[in-house]
């Protein structure tokens, strides 16, 4: 089992945090998918924004977050939206 703050884009808050909304390894991130642990971070942590939500699915495609397709960047823009 990988650890999570060995994942791109990655680190040790982010770990903890990801920890604390029952993901506890990259390999879980991986299965639940950035979106689901975005959803769960913003339940317990409102101030998680956007950028996170980016390093997340940088983690989970290996993609610096700041290199996501316009694309995607804008499917994960809406996907944040809809939760506020």
């Amino acid at each position: 089992m990988a650890e999570l703050a060995s994942m791109m884009n990655l680190g040790k808050e982010m770990d903890r945090k990801l920890r604390s909304v029952g993901i506890d390894c990259a390999e879980e991130l991986m299965a639940v998918g950035a979106k689901e642990a975005y959803r769960r971070l913003k339940a317990l942590y409102p101030n998680v924004c956007l950028v996170h939500l980016y390093c997340l699915e940088g983690a989970v495609t290996q993609t610096e977050y700041n290199c996501l397709p316009k694309e995607k960047q804008a499917e994960l823009r809406e996907f944040s939206d809809s939760l506020k």
